[in-house]
């Protein structure tokens, strides 16, 4: 195992006591690596944990990821390690930035490395599987820090675009209101800006609703519907996660926001959205096998989440006709023209 860089290095005397200097991240895909560049251009000792040990090297002796964005110069702050423990130790802040649904795993592996009082943010947008768990509840029933070390990220975020440092706002959403702010202070650039939040819960479900959104506004685009069908999707998309959020104890104001029609415009609009793209996918007739070979071999995030969003709807007793039209094209053989006619048949009522 090698040392990395600044590893035992005191804090600067200018810094406050619980400044964040020194942060884990934990997963290097897109999402990871775009924020740990945030943090090393914020100024912060960033050290990247990747599964492949391969992927680590490049990282440090290429100064970029060879996998993911690997157009993109990563800063000098930033060291990879395959060594869970070494970039866990002595960290300020945690960062978890693997799939929603390998969460629990990865975390059974982690836990006991993980240094005491920091907090622990999520990245991940999903809903369990079975447990119909958010990420942070995830989280708290595998190392039990307890809800107000937990924090979540979440926005209009596309990696590759905040990689390429073109500007967007993020929401750091914690019930610690002190902690969210260590963490707006630690990823401050001059291209990334966070506001912060105390709906974890808005800001969790808002995450994982949009990418099952995103996925009908793929089935449509992949028929070949205009503007107007699209538009109709995202907002009775963003009225289905509103109302689920709701029921659940969200507020209604962070579905109105960066973590809510933010995150939702930006992952129904852009072809960087992977959800989107394996929507079109579908909506061009291709199987989800077919599909997720379109897609460079990776199933989108919504083809999971669509089954747990719409089996907490059933819980919490919410309607959720686009989240349950999407589950049955993925997973149960509807066709995206059956869909297309089923949802503009449904019984008319208020908006």
């Amino acid at each position: 195992m090698s040392a990395l860089p600044g590893h035992g290095a005191e804090r600067p005397v200018n810094e406050p006591v619980h400044s964040i200097q020194r942060v884990a991240v934990l997963g290097a895909g897109s999402w990871g690596t775009a924020f740990a560049k945030v943090l090393g251009d914020a100024g912060r000792e960033v050290r990247l944990w990747a599964r492949r040990p391969e992927v680590a090297e490049a990282v440090n002796a290429r100064r970029h990821n060879p996998d993911y964005l690997s157009d993109v110069a990563l800063p000098d702050k930033l060291w990879a390690t395959h060594d869970a423990a070494e970039a866990l130790g002595g960290a300020d802040a945690v960062i978890l930035a693997v799939p929603s649904q390998s969460l629990r795993a990865n975390l059974e592996r982690w836990r006991d490395l993980i240094p005491d009082g920091v907090t622990v943010t999520s990245l991940a947008k999903g809903v369990e599987l079975g447990t119909l768990k958010r990420m942070t509840e995830v989280i708290d029933d595998v190392t039990g820090v307890g809800t107000d070390r937990l924090a979540v990220v979440s926005g209009p975020n596309l990696a590759a675009e905040i990689a390429h440092e073109q500007p967007t706002a993020t929401v750091i959403a914690c019930a610690d209101h002190d902690r969210a702010v260590e963490l707006q202070t630690a990823c401050a650039t001059g291209y990334f800006r966070a506001y912060t939040n105390t709906d974890v819960v808005g800001a969790e479900l808002g995450g994982a609703g949009k990418n099952v959104i995103a996925l009908a506004v793929g089935v449509a685009s992949g028929m070949g519907l205009g503007d107007n069908s699209r538009a109709s999707l995202i907002t009775r998309g963003l009225a289905e996660m509103s109302r689920l959020g709701m029921a659940l104890g969200a507020s209604p104001l962070t579905f109105a926001g960066l973590a809510g029609m933010g995150d939702l415009v930006a992952t129904c609009s852009s072809p960087l959205s992977r959800n989107r793209t394996f929507g079109e996918q579908l909506g061009r007739g291709a199987s989800l096998v077919e599909a997720e070979k379109a897609n460079n071999g990776q199933v989108a995030e919504g083809v999971k989440s669509c089954l747990s969003i719409c089996e907490l709807g059933q819980r919490a007793g919410v309607e959720l006709p686009i989240a349950d039209a999407v589950r049955r094209v993925c997973h149960e053989g509807m066709t995206a023209h059956q869909m297309a006619k089923e949802l503009i048949s449904r019984a008319p009522k208020p908006e």
